[in-house]
């Protein structure tokens, strides 16, 4: 192989790199969480309120943002589904005071180190929808931006509200996750028979 032929393969190669290199800034620069530093579980509650604007006619009157211990093992379990806290740094709740209304806005900051979408993921798929008891979320969303997560249920028009206008603020998110409420199945005996319908 002679020298011209070398330095045009050098050439290829390092031009190759800065290619590569320029396109893997300007997406990393792209999934940049917009939501800002949340140095605090106050920076938190914050951020419920900044979610909330548009949406005040929408969500239920009574809602009361709460700042959750993340030791607190039964709360944490009743707004994030999950057994403990010992991934997250701050936690706050947003639900109504009057408990038969079946809506709930968690947001959450992970640990460093912590993936946050796979704690978006597991709160979707285990928190409890008809922790009301009398009442019960149509829809589940969730979603991550940066290091923290985003939790909302309620009815569907609500949650998906509060979901978007969180999405949007935040600028980039992580996967989207989403689950309806699980259709109650009778056993056959405490079905009416069908002479009793």
């Amino acid at each position: 192989m002679g020298k011209s032929a070398k330095v045009v393969i050098i050439a290829i190669v390092i031009i190759a790199i800065i290619a590569i290199a320029v396109v893997v800034l300007t997406n990393s620069k792209g999934e940049e969480s917009k939501l800002g530093a949340i140095n605090s579980a106050e920076d938190l509650s914050a951020l419920v309120e900044k979610v909330y604007e548009g949406q005040t006619d929408k969500v239920p009157p009574s809602v009361q943002t709460m700042v959750i211990d993340p030791t607190d093992q039964m709360t944490v379990i009743g707004v994030t589904g999950l057994e403990n806290g010992d991934n997250f740094e701050y936690i706050v709740a947003s639900e109504p005071m009057i408990t038969s209304q079946a809506y709930s806005f968690v947001l959450a900051k992970v640990k460093d180190g912590v993936n946050a979408d796979e704690i978006a993921k597991q709160m979707n798929e285990k928190v409890d929808e008809r922790k009301w008891i009398c009442v019960s979320a149509q829809k589940v969303y969730s979603t991550s931006s940066g290091n923290v997560v985003a939790l909302v249920m309620g009815d569907e028009e609500v949650a998906k509200g509060v979901f978007e206008n969180f999405k949007t603020l935040a600028g980039n998110v992580g996967q989207d996750y989403e689950r309806s409420e699980e259709e109650i199945v009778l056993p056959d005996e405490l079905l009416p028979a069908p002479n009793e319908m």
